[in-house]
């Protein structure tokens, strides 16, 4: 097989079948059926998960006497990364069985720092309840002049699961009749980050807590959409001069019926 004029390697080309599935960049894609439809699902795959937990295995055995406190700071970057690449697929059975793989692991680490001691004192030194959830490792960090603070194990059954929106395939981003539709998923990327949260945040002040509209209170019940006053169609920007917060009605509303909304003045001396 060739494809302009480059061989396809024979060791990275699988021909399957998709109920089979196959992985792909970590992930193991698979179509299966419920009874009613087809469902096409991502979920890590074994081989990744494999060497994600060889890797956090090989950093707890490479420090056999590090304090627990910095035994946590390598591993919890590592977790947390692995958890947020795999948060957007089926992942909540693998991140429980990554965790109870690294209990399993951490468990050993400490049995062999301490031969001699019983396995009770083991527990009250290095795992204790957190949240509800009970055996969580932790260690102390000790600071000059300061008092021990705990360190914990970050656990990736703790990443939330983020579905991705699919984009609607006629939607085009400088048409302004789908204006509406860009700007009801930007409300949604913003609520997800936390950055993007911060400007919400802002925003929701600097209009006293009301939409511009109907002058009624936007509540996490109400819902909003964020706005923009000179369409982005239009060349309007992402700035917040630019944006204002309006409840999902009303921002419908200004869409058909063409109105302009106006930003609050600050206060004076602001």
């Amino acid at each position: 097989m060739r494809e302009r004029g480059r061989q396809l390697s024979s060791e990275k080309t699988c021909i399957t079948h998709i109920k089979d599935g196959f992985d792909f960049l970590g992930h193991r894609i698979r179509k299966f059926t419920d009874g009613r439809r087809d469902r096409l699902i991502s979920t890590p795959s074994p081989k990744n998960i494999q060497t994600f937990l060889n890797k956090v295995r090989a950093t707890i055995k490479g420090q056999p006497t590090a304090p627990a406190h910095q035994l946590i700071a390598h591993l919890n970057p590592m977790i947390r990364g692995w958890a947020n690449y795999h948060q957007h697929g089926a992942s909540k059975k693998a991140f429980n069985a990554v965790d109870r793989a690294i209990f399993q692991a951490l468990w050993r680490w400490a049995k062999r720092r301490h031969p001699n001691k019983p396995a009770h004192w083991i527990m009250n030194k290095y795992f204790a309840t957190r949240s509800e959830r009970k055996w969580v490792f932790f260690g102390k960090l000790t600071r000059p002049e300061q008092k021990p603070q705990k360190v914990w194990l970050y656990h990736a059954v703790r990443t939330p699961i983020r579905r991705h929106r699919k984009i609607c395939g006629a939607a085009k981003p400088y048409d302004p009749t789908w204006e509406m539709y860009f700007e009801e998923r930007l409300g949604v990327k913003m609520a997800a980050n936390l950055k993007r949260r911060r400007s919400l945040v802002y925003l929701w002040k600097e209009q006293k807590r009301i939409c511009l509209v109907c002058q009624q209170a936007i509540t996490e019940l109400t819902g909003w959409h964020s706005h923009h006053i000179q369409w982005r169609s239009l060349g309007g920007s992402e700035r917040g001069d630019n944006r204002v917060l309006l409840h999902p009605n009303c921002h419908r509303q200004v869409h058909s019926q063409g109105t302009t909304v106006v930003k609050p003045r600050p206060a004076r001396g602001v």
